[in-house]
């Protein structure tokens, strides 16, 4: 897998790196980007085959996406797909290189252990992992403990992905212990915790409210705080990549006047709230800048054609990128940046610093921000 595969011909100044689910962790786990949510009945082999999905990560889910009847034949379904990469993989007609990080989103922790128990060593060697929703301190080490079983039966690393949405995160009262206790178990089991993801909608609907288009979630005041907590237990010294909230509209754009849409100077109307394509996509767009801003990597996607405006808006520009290698490669104390623009401080910095580099080594270097629509549009730089 690589990022922006779509636009081919883009001049990027430091291209994005090569990844599969084996990849380590401490790089792989930047290379969610745009996770797409699928119903875990939808037959997506072809599309998979064909090189036709333009996300590097999917998740096939056994959960709120399906009706609890239909819960056998999408275990059926997901069991063939990974059969049928495998089956390729052997045949040499794909490598895991073709194959996008794919996840499995378990029901609850009974269906988890049941449907563990029927995978066989060659559907887990083309499988990154699996999604834990409504994931709390009551049945947090029940999950991970048949997480860590089935590592050790199938003798390959098979990813969790912890999903923080019930009440007991987005209730002030009683979050802060909960956050406290969820750190606490999942610390033994770190290097099998590949992602940890939040649930907007989820929280959104204990207070009964929902985001608008022309709205980001950070506009929901309960749901920030419960964000901004779980940044701030899990996203310290870059401990854990969190993966920011779904965007729940399916609107797209049409590729009229690419030229004249590049040439609004994209980043500024994007802080100043003008139009750029359409509401749904310039809500996304907005959205995930403070998502970045705030220390989120990736993000959940219901529409393929998310996928390459959340992964362009997750891309690191040439100034940034400069500061962030010059930050890395000195000792101590103060340095002025490459630009001349800015002060940068090597001890605070660090951090900083060695976020962006991972995310340049996974989803490369562009230009400026307006080189963001450039990518996203397809147009050549």
């Amino acid at each position: 897998m690589r990022f922006h595969r779509y636009n081919r011909d883009f001049a990027f100044v430091k291209a994005p790196m090569e990844f599969n689910k084996f990849t380590p962790r401490d790089t792989l786990q930047y290379c969610l980007g745009s996770t797409l949510y699928m119903p875990g009945t939808k037959d997506i082999r072809e599309k998979v085959i064909n090189r036709q999905l333009e996300v590097t990560s999917f998740v096939m889910c056994c959960e709120d996406a399906i009706r609890e009847e239909d819960l056998p034949a999408a275990e059926r379904n997901i069991l063939e797909h990974l059969d049928c990469f495998a089956d390729l993989i052997e045949q040499g007609r794909l490598s895991h290189d073709d194959i996008p990080l794919i996840f499995v989103r378990v029901r609850n922790p009974e269906q988890f252990r049941s449907f563990v128990s029927r995978m066989t060593a060659r559907q887990a060697s083309v499988l990154t992992g699996f999604n834990f929703p409504k994931f709390n301190s009551r049945n947090a080490l029940g999950v991970l403990r048949t997480l860590a079983e089935a590592n050790r039966r199938f003798n390959v690393v098979l990813y969790g992905m912890p999903i923080l949405e019930g009440e007991e995160v987005a209730f002030r009262e009683t979050r802060n212990q909960e956050l406290l206790l969820l750190r606490n178990i999942l610390e033994p089991y770190k290097e099998l915790i590949l992602n940890i993801r939040v649930g907007g909608t989820d929280m959104s609907s204990l207070f009964g409210v929902r985001r608008g288009i022309n709205s980001t979630v950070y506009d929901i005041m309960p749901v920030r705080d419960a964000l901004s907590d779980i940044i701030n237990f899990f996203s310290r010294y870059n401990d854990y990549c969190v993966s920011a909230a779904v965007w729940e509209y399916f609107r797209v754009y049409k590729e009229d006047d690419i030229d004249e849409v590049i040439k609004r100077n994209f980043h500024n109307a994007l802080i100043k709230g003008h139009d750029i394509v359409n509401p749904a996509i310039d809500g996304l767009l907005k959205e995930v800048l403070i998502d970045r801003a705030n220390g989120f990597v990736g993000k959940t996607i219901i529409h393929p054609t998310h996928a390459k405006f959340v992964n362009a808006m997750f891309t690191v520009v040439e100034e940034e990128y400069n500061d962030a290698v010059q930050i890395l490669n000195t000792s101590g104390g103060v340095v002025k940046s490459a630009d001349g623009g800015k002060m940068n401080e090597i001890g605070p910095h660090q951090r900083w610093a060695q976020k962006i580099v991972e995310r340049a080594n996974v989803y490369g270097v562009v230009k400026n921000e307006d080189s963001v629509l450039s990518l996203v549009l397809g147009h050549r730089e």
